[in-house]
């Protein structure tokens, strides 16, 4: 029992979420913009889960062209790009903060621990937490909860059923499960990063550390040259439980990391070649793959994965492949892991994402409703984030509609998905509804493939494009007719969903949002090329084109622009760009 002495708060929300992960971010700014009110309780510091500086793994999701996924996190991205050329973790840890405390419908509790809950009959009445800066007790009494805690923190607290640890193939036909279920689960990695200067450094390792040669690391020597070396594979953890077994396990990786550093230093082969390489930053706090999995309406498989996942509710994709990891991480004596191709990208239902017997309950991350199998490709976390809007939108609809969780997905599917699209989520198999007064308007575009603009599909999928081609200070309008009320517009351009104009490093562009390690003389991170920098929208007004708005320094994917005018036409003129030669917009709507 938390002492009666300390001061406690009570928060009344609507929505109160336990994890501010990428995907706990996600979708608290995600309900808020809707209309609700939201309580965030973060045990750490700062924001952003594994993606944060405490961990520093890479924010990964789906693969395959055009596949990048959008929305909230895409903003979080292309803000870093524009602020943080140096990839400087404070300015990162600094984004992803504003986004959530700046966010005005968001009460945010950081460094305070979830430590119990309230129940009401079958439903959570509130949840409470202490906060270690200030010594307070908060309580948070909310309509809906959600865990986006990553270890699934409220389900023995709740009695949210959940599973642990691998499925046998025969419970879901699954070819890559076990012959007999077990509770083993991937590992956690403490991360190192490193940077290269030009002159030599030194390493001592502390005396604790373990002593590497070569033969001791089948599948893991570490290669500075690579841009893509984190040293991800320090895995440990697998075979016990890796959530009462967190503080041990972080004192074997540590171990392992000192030790693994000392190799890239200290060992007869690697002296000379690192000789500039220091060591920079040392994770101490652990990145999970793999804790409790809550149980939802539908348990996502290998099969509905392979399936492409066309499920009637997708609110969200991957795309990663079924990536598992052996549970004795890095003892295994082999591979550290091994990849089962997946489709990208797939669907993921809305009933993954919503408690089967706890009613107000709702969860993103790498604990949904998922079998390991299928785990091993949904716990990325760009899909994570995507998860985490999606979660956070459903949540404001049921709000808005009184009802539950499991209410939107009976009445309200439609609705949800059609919320997320206009928000620029990406869901396969799907198309975004056009406004009638953009459906209705007569476009003209120099481009022949004009009509791409309102064809309701925000990026090329396949083999079509889905954009046109606007030279700068050329236009594209629609005109209505006669005079017509025009209260938005709302314009998706071409932030690169492939990143191919990023600097490139091994020959391949380097699109992730952070650096592992820094190389002497690495170049700086820009906007992507392809972004639309400077445009206006005017309004023909009695015979008159009028400014209605302008912006000369653009930078993200989706504009949202509120025009509160009456005209007889509008048209979108594009007049510089981050570096290329023409805008290129994949839709431009008005309502």
């Amino acid at each position: 029992m938390l002492n009666p002495a300390f001061k406690t708060f009570t928060h009344k929300v609507d929505l109160c979420i336990v994890g501010g992960g990428l995907s706990g971010m996600c979708a608290a700014v995600a309900a808020a913009r809707h209309g609700a009110k939201v309580a965030l309780m973060h045990e750490r510091p700062m924001l952003g889960g594994n993606a944060s500086s405490e961990v520093r793994m890479w924010v990964c999701g789906a693969h395959g062209d055009n596949n990048l996924e959008t929305g909230i996190l895409e903003e979080i991205m292309l803000e870093n790009y524009y602020r943080n050329p140096d990839k400087n973790y404070s300015i990162w840890d600094g984004i992803l903060y504003e986004i959530v405390r700046m966010e005005p419908n968001i009460d945010l509790l950081l460094n305070c621990t979830c430590t119990s809950c309230e129940m009401d009959g079958e439903a959570i009445k509130s949840v409470t937490g202490w906060q270690l800066t200030t010594q307070q007790i908060h309580t948070v009494e909310a309509t809906l909860f959600a865990d986006c805690s990553g270890d699934s923190v409220l389900a023995p607290l709740c009695g949210a059923e959940y599973r642990w640890g691998r499925e046998a193939k025969s419970e879901f036909g699954e070819a890559l499960g076990q012959e007999v279920e077990d509770t083993k689960t991937m590992g956690m990695s403490c991360m190192i990063q490193a940077r290269e200067e030009d002159r030599p450094s030194e390493f001592i390792p502390p005396k604790w550390a373990h002593k590497f040669t070569k033969e001791d690391l089948p599948g893991r020597v570490p290669n500075m040259k690579s841009m893509y070396e984190n040293f991800w594979y320090m895995e440990l953890g697998g075979f016990g439980d890796s959530i009462a077994d967190s503080e041990t396990t972080r004192d074997e990786l540590l171990k392992i990391a000192y030790g693994m550093w000392d190799f890239v230093k200290n060992d007869p082969e690697n002296k000379e070649k690192n000789a500039n390489w220091r060591l920079d930053w040392m994770g101490i706090l652990p990145g999970k793959r793999e804790s409790r999995r809550y149980m939802g309406d539908h348990i996502l498989c290998q099969g509905d994965v392979e399936a492409e996942g066309r499920f009637e509710d997708i609110v969200a994709f991957g795309g990663w492949t079924m990536d598992d990891h052996d549970p004795r991480g890095f003892y295994n004596g082999g591979m550290p892991n091994v990849h089962s191709p997946a489709p990208s990208p797939y669907g993921i239902p809305y009933r993954c994402l919503y408690s089967r017997n706890v009613p107000n309950l709702l969860f993103a991350g790498r604990n949904i409703s998922a079998t390991h199998t299928a785990l091993s490709s949904t716990r990325v976390m760009a899909t994570c984030a995507t998860m985490g809007q999606a979660m956070g939108t459903a949540a404001a609809i049921a709000i808005a509609h009184g009802t539950s969780p499991r209410g939107v997905y009976e009445n309200h599917i439609a609705e949800l998905k059609q919320a997320l699209m206009e928000d620029d989520c990406y869901i396969p198999f799907n198309t975004r509804a056009v406004p009638e007064l953009t459906a209705s308007a007569k476009l003209t575009c120099a481009d022949p493939a004009a009509e791409n603009l309102r064809n309701g599909l925000d990026r090329p999928i396949g083999g079509n494009d889905n954009g046109v081609h606007v030279a700068l200070g050329e236009c594209v309008e629609y005109d209505f007719g006669e005079e017509k009320d025009v209260s938005f517009a709302r314009i998706i351009w071409d932030s690169d969903l492939n990143r191919e104009t990023m600097p490139r490093f091994d020959g391949r562009p380097f699109g992730h949002n952070m650096l592992s390690n820094r190389p002497y003389h690495m170049p700086d991170f820009y906007v992507p090329t392809t972004m639309t920098k400077a445009f206006r929208i005017e309004g023909k007004v009695n015979g008159e084109w009028i400014v209605l708005y302008a912006n000369d320094n653009a930078y993200q994917r989706l504009s949202a622009i509120p025009l509160n005018a009456r005209c007889s036409a509008v048209r979108l003129v594009p007049t510089a760009t981050w570096g290329a030669a023409d805008a290129h917009i994949f839709s431009f709507d008005v309502r």
